[in-house]
């Protein structure tokens, strides 16, 4: 009686589902050039939409004396910072107007925010910083100060339209704001490369696709 052995070929091992149907993702340098502008808009507005959503959300870690980072002013400073006066102004106007659309059209954030663009599309970085985090972090302090001043700044000149206030009024809301600009200003800063770094390298790879 012919016994049969165990020396032959062992039987294939079937394929796994994951790897059955795996679906191939082609790199985006052969992504046609309008597929890949829909998706650098889909990431962008999909960013500015998280950084409201941001706004409205305090979680642990997050917010000092109640005041918590400002997602949009950091959003504005990282487009900013490599692009033209004008479009940095226009993305801080769009953004701010977004935000008044969720809390109050007066004062406007538009304002404040639409300045903070402009003068981070002034700022000749090559020249004058170097691109890391600390420059970053610094930008954005600088410009938390500046925009909550100028916040600020639109409380006072609406408490004198509305038939003046009072000089103690009026040092309520600048202790109240210098209080608010300063924990914004570090709070921001702190948090501002979770935003900039992952979108200035998705525009960096971006803008090298569409110049090669």
């Amino acid at each position: 009686m012919k016994i049969p052995g165990f020396g032959g070929k062992k039987q294939s091992k079937p394929k796994s589902s994951a790897r059955k149907f795996k679906i191939p993702i082609q790199p985006l340098v052969r992504w046609h050039p309008r597929i890949r502008q829909v998706l650098n808009w889909t990431v962008t507005v999909g960013s500015v939409l998280l950084c409201l959503l941001m706004l409205l959300t305090r979680f642990p870690g997050m917010e000092l004396l109640g005041i918590g980072p400002n997602w949009l002013l950091i959003w504005v400073v990282a487009w900013s910072v490599k692009r033209t006066v004008f479009a940095g102004a226009l993305a801080g106007i769009v953004l701010g107007l977004l935000q008044d659309s969720m809390t109050s059209l007066n004062p406007t954030h538009a304002v404040s925010l639409g300045i903070v663009g402009m003068l981070t599309g002034l700022i000749q970085k090559q020249r004058f910083i170097q691109e890391d985090f600390i420059s970053i972090a610094l930008i954005v302090f600088v410009m938390a100060v500046l925009s909550e001043a100028i916040f600020g700044l639109q409380l006072t000149l609406m408490g004198d339209a509305a038939g003046g206030q009072s000089l103690r009024q009026a040092e309520y809301i600048w202790t109240y704001y210098q209080r608010v600009a300063l924990v914004s200003a570090i709070l921001s800063s702190l948090w501002a490369p979770v935003v900039y770094y992952p979108l200035n390298r998705w525009w960096q790879k971006i803008k090298f696709l569409e110049q090669s």
